[in-house]
Formats: structure tokens, C-alpha cells, sequence
């Protein structure tokens, strides 16, 4: 199986790198590292099985050879990266989408977009089910990403029907793990960044808002499954337990033992106020359920941080965006 990634060098993208190979296909990566990171994906370099590609998705891509999977998870993810690359977000989820597409309809291959649960904005039906049509604000702050990603959307089942192509859309819930930014605004790596050099940890409002947070191990077996699949889509992805943000920055800093204080700051505008997959769906067609539970893939993940918190602790300090703190979001 030949299958190339987009936006391979991301902590996500890596980590489904890393899965092909280890299940014996060959990968092409291609990231132009405007978010990713060379050293997520150095250690298969070697690996003659893998080749990268540094392209930006919006221009021409082409692939020499036979393509059997397309998997589109090229895109600033997280807050502070789309509110401080705009246009980029939206060039990629209309552009890089359509490009990929091409690609993939000239090769006959599988295509996968990669999207979110974004689209869904801020729910007003709880838990979301992939029939529900979202609640987005279409200027809102966050609206590069929720409506780059709808967009995406759209021109992914249109080329399904108007050329055949073999699409299949998967809306991916909060996902953490090693590999991610401490400096990307997402609160897992924040309040673990904070609690392990000894800072108060800053939770959004009052942190009742709620998250369900999906260990990347069990969203790249989703995701697997889904290139193996024919279904169109879409799809949720994430795991369907919900807990309170601050009870989240709570068993952050009991697994990384420190004791810090909880700092409260304002809330983001647009930011969900309830996020909780329904994925009935996943477990009928693809046989998937999420198998890490949050205690055991959060320490996974704070060892992770710990093993790096040697380096520099500026390399870690998380920075901000605009007015606010980036981590004031609860994504």
C-alpha cells in the first residue's frame, strides 16, 4: 500500500506516518513545516519506505508512481496557529483540499479528509452526532478554521458526486498525545507545561466547560480503518468521555505531582461550551471504540513533556496570540 500524508510532519500526521510504516506501507509525506516539525518525523528518514515531499498542498502536487490512500490532514490546528495564520487556514482547506482531490481522482486512490469537530461550532445538541448541522459563528474568531474545514467539507462530497472520487470524511475530536507544541494553546500540553516548571495553571472561565479528549494511539486506528473503508462519511472520531476543563487542569497536575495553583482568565469568544461525540457510527462500520483511558494516556503524554523539560525552559513557555493567553481555550 503506497499512501501519502498531508501534513505528515504534524503531531498528528506523524503519528499515522509512523502507524503505515510499522504496518508495512510505503509513505509520502508532504508538509511545508509551517506548523509541523522536522524532528517529529527525523526518526523514519531512514526508513527506505518513507520519502517527504516539502510542498505547500495549495500549489501543484503530483506524485510519481501508483497512490493507493490520500490522507488530507494538512492545516494549522490549533487556536494559536489559525488566529496567526488566517488566510493560510482557509487557502488549505479550499486549495490544499481541492489539489489532493485531483491527486487523488487521477491515481484512483482513497481519499480521507481529515476534519473536525469544529464544525459543529458551539453545540446546541449534546452529544454531536454526524446528522447534526452545527451552531458556527461565520465571523467569530475561530471562523478560518470551523469554515475552512466546512468548506472542505463540502468540496470533498461534491467531488465524490460529480467524479466518483473515493472520499471519506472523518471529523476528529480533541486529540493529545506526545508530539504536541508545548506553545500551541491546546490545554493539555499547556497545563502540563505549566505544572511541570512550577506555574500556576490558567484554566478559561470558570472551567466548567466541558472536553472529551481522544488519546492520538486510538484517533490513528480510526483513522486507518477509515482508508480501509469505503464509507463516505462523515464521520466522528474522539473519545465520548466528557469531563470539565478544570477537572482536566486537576488530573494534569496530580499526574505531574505539582502543586500550583489554578489561575482562572477569561474565556475566548466562540469557545464551545459542551464537546462530546456520538460515535455510534465509527463503532458500527469500522468496528472502532477508543481503548486509552484519560489517566493512562495522560501520563503517557506527561512523561513525554517531562523527558523533553531538561531543555531550555523558554522552549516551553507557552506564547500568545493576539490580547489574549493562547491557553485561555479550552481545545
Amino acid at each position: 500500500m503506497r499512501v501519502v500524508v498531508a501534513g505528515g510532519a504534524g503531531f498528528l500526521g506523524s503519528h499515522l506516518c509512523e502507524r503505515l510504516l510499522a504496518d508495512g506501507a510505503e509513505v509520502i509525506c508532504v508538509d511545508n513545516f509551517l506548523t509541523g516539525r522536522p524532528e517529529n518525523i527525523d526518526p523514519l528518514r531512514a526508513r527506505g519506505a518513507f520519502r517527504l515531499l516539502r510542498r505547500d498542498v495549495t500549489g501543484p502536487v503530483d506524485v510519481a508512481g501508483p497512490v493507493d490512500a490520500v490522507v488530507h490532514l494538512a492545516s494549522p490546528a490549533s487556536p494559536v496557529d489559525y488566529r496567526a495564520l488566517p488566510l493560510e487556514t482557509l487557502a488549505v482547506g479550499a486549495w490544499g483540499t481541492r489539489r489532493l482531490l485531483e491527486l487523488a481522482r487521477r491515481k484512483g486512490a482513497r481519499f480521507v479528509l481529515a476534519s473536525t469537530s469544529e464544525v459543529y461550532g458551539d453545540p446546541q445538541v449534546h452529544p454531536q452526532s454526524e446528522g447534526y448541522w452545527g451552531h458556527v459563528n461565520p465571523v467569530g474568531p475561530r471562523s478560518m478554521y470551523d469554515e475552512a474545514k466546512r468548506f472542505a467539507e463540502a468540496l470533498t462530497t461534491a467531488h465524490r458526486a460529480t467524479h466518483g472520487t473515493r472520499t471519506g470524511i472523518v471529523r476528529i475530536f480533541n486529540t493529545y498525545g506526545p508530539r504536541m507544541r508545548a506553545d500551541d494553546g491546546r490545554a493539555v500540553p499547556t497545563f502540563i507545561t505549566q505544572a511541570l516548571h512550577g506555574r500556576p495553571v490558567t484554566v478559561a472561565g470558570d472551567g466548567s466547560q466541558t472536553r472529551s479528549l481522544c488519546y492520538v494511539d486510538d484517533l490513528v486506528d480510526g483513522l486507518i480503518r477509515m482508508l480501509d473503508a469505503e464509507h463516505p462519511g462523515p464521520m466522528n472520531l474522539g473519545n465520548p468521555r466528557e469531563l470539565p476543563v478544570l477537572e482536566l487542569a486537576r488530573l494534569v497536575m496530580r499526574l505531574c505531582g505539582a502543586d500550583v495553583p489554578i489561575v482562572f482568565v477569561p474565556r475566548p469568544p466562540d469557545d464551545p461550551t459542551v464537546r462530546r461525540p456520538d460515535v455510534t457510527l465509527a463503532g458500527e462500520v469500522l468496528d472502532w471504540r477508543p481503548r486509552v483511558d484519560l489517566p493512562d494516556g495522560l501520563a503517557r503524554t506527561v512523561g513525554w513533556f517531562r523527558d523533553r523539560a531538561a531543555g531550555p525552559p523558554a522552549a516551553l513557555v507557552p506564547r500568545q496570540s493576539g490580547a489574549s493567553r493562547s491557553w485561555a481555550s479550552g481545545d
